[in-house]
């Protein structure tokens, strides 16, 4: 079993947990908030939130030989439901070969300016 606590290219943890987990060919992809690499700001608006933290999860997994085509299961958080149509629009771009199962909940977030969170489940052809 693998523990990743840092990936390049995407902010390190600032709490006590991995970025991803590796056991066997599954991943698990800790719960992801927008915060931009390069800067450590996240954005205002939900969109770009999104965004953001699909892009980050990208580079996640491509850095543990896998890619958004490989999550078998999300699950998203968001902070207020009158951003889920917005967020089901944003989320189908990003999944063109068919959807991973999902489950999204309605949540308080740690930080007042995370409008969303994604934890993933993916896996890897290559273990």
């Amino acid at each position: 079993m693998k523990k990743i606590a840092k990936v390049d290219g995407v902010p390190a943890p600032r709490a006590p947990y991995s970025t991803y987990t590796q056991a066997g060919n599954l991943i698990f992809v800790a719960g992801q908030v927008a915060m931009d690499p390069q800067t450590q700001e996240t954005p205002e608006s939900f969109a770009a939130q999104l965004h953001l933290i699909l892009k980050n999860l990208k580079t996640i997994l491509e850095s543990a030989g896998s890619s958004l085509e490989n999550i078998l299961k999300t699950t998203v958080f968001l902070k207020d439901l009158s951003n889920y149509a917005e967020y089901n629009e944003i989320y189908r771009q990003y999944f063109k070969n068919g959807f991973p199962a999902r489950s999204t909940v309605v949540a308080d977030l740690v930080r007042e300016d995370f409008l969303i969170e994604i934890e993933a489940i993916a896996w890897t052809p290559d273990k």
